[in-house]
């Protein structure tokens, strides 16, 4: 259908991510949004749909394999959370958990 009406096929393909990211829980919905604008961008840029889908593959493998991938998150979970506590740190947000409530009876 790509090479015999790519009109049509984008219409689908769009119409089937929209439908997807309706469905998806809310928590997950930005998340989801901004990963399809990256792939769309990158769909963009590319000369051609091989090239597109090779990037794309990439970043996948990049969020499995990369720093602060999915592997190493499985592999070593305690430095990930220790990692993203210091990130929290010097974001200055400050953990409420840090603090207990007063009674104000």
């Amino acid at each position: 259908m790509a090479n015999q009406d790519p009109e049509q096929f984008e219409r689908m393909r769009q119409q089937l991510i929209n439908e997807l990211m309706e469905r998806a829980p809310v928590h997950l919905k930005q998340r989801m949004e901004g990963l399809q604008w990256q792939i769309d961008q990158i769909r963009k840029q590319a000369n051609n749909p091989m090239t597109a889908c090779l990037h794309i593959s990439q970043q996948m493998w990049d969020k499995v394999y990369g720093e602060r991938g999915l592997l190493k998150a499985l592999q070593e979970p305690e430095m990930v959370l220790q990692s993203l506590s210091e990130e929290c740190t010097a974001n200055n947000v400050v953990p409420l958990n840090k603090y207990k409530p007063t009674d104000i009876s």
